[in-house]
């Protein structure tokens, strides 16, 4: 222990070293460039962005990373939700689809053969280019990602190259295939006491050179997609083994007007979520339904055509407009809704699809809706959670079920339309998924720690200046503590 009168000494001569510029030959200084060389800017940038990503592994931990979140459930709108991710030093920006269905980050490659070129949606689109960005790296086939296994997802190797490529196949049967890429992943982080700090992570994605189906029509084009699954390779699995967000993320998309919503990598705290347990080894989001109740009613439905099998169970997909229901349990859900509102609607079909032409708003006719799964957890549906205004006819406004019949030997899929207007909770570390609902316009609390005492208050993408100003003013005090370390003498004191 440091005695009384040793301290004010070694203050004094700590003080007296920094006020006459003393050289202490504590440090040994090496210049990282030669003196005679000229040093470009894009080399200075990728060393920094190299240290900075290694200063983020060792420092920034346990944070929160906040998204602004675009698009509509409503397919005559929009049909999807996505949001922007920054990647690459300098960092590029790229619109990308929310798919809890699927691991990978994706965007679109330069050169790609048949991505589009133009969206519907009104988009820019964008294009990575390695060569742009001086913090990016191939993935060689050396690399242990080479040989990871990822859910329907094939990665191999050419031997001209020696660059890892992967395919991937989507349910639609549209697919993408290209290779893998290391670079920086940049994003505001929220961290104890709400300070927000500008960080980036490096990460493995996909650059997508070749596009096929769905993926290269124009009408809802965007840049990529962001794969929210559980394996190694999704961002959420990288980001939360390094401990630099939690195992846990939430999202909540809004259904009404444009849409819009939320989607935080952390856990968003509402009081009425429920949970229901993750069927365990499972390369999906996949939960135990066990009934539907329609106005309070139990509908004849065998719980076994929702057993988790091979090709069979419930899956929730972000990543999927609309809501895909076995057919014993949909022609049994038709059938209760079209019976409850008989007397007070008009039937007809549209495209094959059950509608209902009224003049009176839905949710004074339409009843309630429950699906109930394992944990005494139910999801309450309102009428604009299961119907779709696709028009109008005879004056009248035309409602059909948004769900869709699978075979009984199908999977049932929980898309965005009874997603919408809900909080929902993927808590990975606890290998459960909750939800409430609730108006997504509205801001959310999201825990900064693992046991909730702590939480961030967040919207869309709002960042508090006040936060971020006190997290810089605390840097001149921790550079000015780091100076008084290394200038002073090692000392031994009993």
């Amino acid at each position: 222990m440091l005695s009384g009168a040793a301290a004010p000494l070694l203050l004094a001569m700590v003080l007296w070293r920094l006020a006459s510029g003393l050289q202490a030959h504590v440090l040994t200084l090496q210049r990282a460039f030669p003196v005679n060389e000229s040093v470009g800017m894009d080399e200075l940038r990728a060393r920094d962005a190299a240290r900075h990503a290694r200063m983020l592994q060792q420092v920034v931990v346990g944070g929160v990373v906040d998204f602004q979140v675009v698009g509509s459930a409503d397919p005559y709108l929009i049909g999807l939700y996505f949001t922007k991710v920054k990647l690459g030093y300098p960092p590029a920006e790229f619109n990308v689809q929310i798919d809890t269905g699927s691991d990978i980050l994706w965007v679109n490659c330069r050169g790609c053969t048949g991505c589009p070129q133009i969206s519907g949606l009104g988009l820019e689109l964008n294009f990575f280019d390695v060569a742009s960005s001086s913090s990016a790296s191939m993935v060689s086939c050396s690399d242990p990602v080479c040989s990871s296994v990822v859910q329907t997802t094939a990665a191999g190797c050419s031997t001209e190259t020696n660059q890892c490529g992967y395919s991937f196949q989507y349910g639609d049967g549209s697919g993408t295939s290209g290779y893998y890429v290391y670079d920086l992943l940049n994003f505001d982080t929220i961290m104890a006491n709400s300070f927000v700090a500008n960080s980036s992570a490096p990460v493995v994605f996909g650059c997508s050179t070749l596009q096929s189906g769905d993926l290269t029509k124009s009408v809802r084009a965007i840049d990529g997609i962001f794969g929210f699954g559980q394996q190694d390779l999704s961002v959420i699995s990288q980001l939360s083994s390094r401990g630099i967000t939690p195992k846990v993320f939430s999202h909540c998309l809004k259904g009404e007007g444009n849409g819009g919503g939320i989607l935080v990598l952390g856990e968003i705290l509402e009081p009425g979520i429920v949970y229901s347990p993750l069927v365990q080894s499972q390369p999906h989001y996949n939960l135990v339904m066990q009934s539907i109740t329609v106005n309070g009613q139990a509908l004849p439905i065998d719980p076994a055509v929702f057993a988790t099998t091979n090709n069979q169970g419930t899956i929730i997909d972000s990543g999927t407009t609309l809501t895909y229901l076995v057919a014993e349990a949909y022609d049994s859900f038709v059938a209760a809704i079209s019976a409850s509102v008989s007397q007070s609607t008009t039937t007809t079909t549209s495209n094959g699809h059950k509608c209902f032409l009224t003049s009176t708003s839905i949710t004074d006719i339409f009843p309630p809706v429950s699906l109930n799964f394992a944990g005494g957890a139910s999801m309450l549906l309102r009428p604009q959670d299961y119907l779709i205004q696709t028009g109008f006819a005879d004056g009248a406004a035309m409602w059909c079920i948004g769900f869709q019949r699978v075979p009984d030997d199908g999977i049932t899929i929980l898309g965005d339309l009874v997603l919408k207007d809900k909080i929902v909770v993927y808590d990975l570390a606890r290998q459960r998924i909750g939800w409430a609902n609730y108006d997504c316009s509205m801001s959310v609390n999201v825990s900064l720690t693992s046991t909730k005492d702590e939480f961030y208050n967040t919207g869309q993408l709002s960042v508090s200046r006040s936060s971020r100003k006190k997290l810089f003013e605390l840097i001149p005090c921790t550079i000015a503590s780091l100076l008084l370390y290394l200038l002073a003498p090692t000392w031994t004191v009993s």
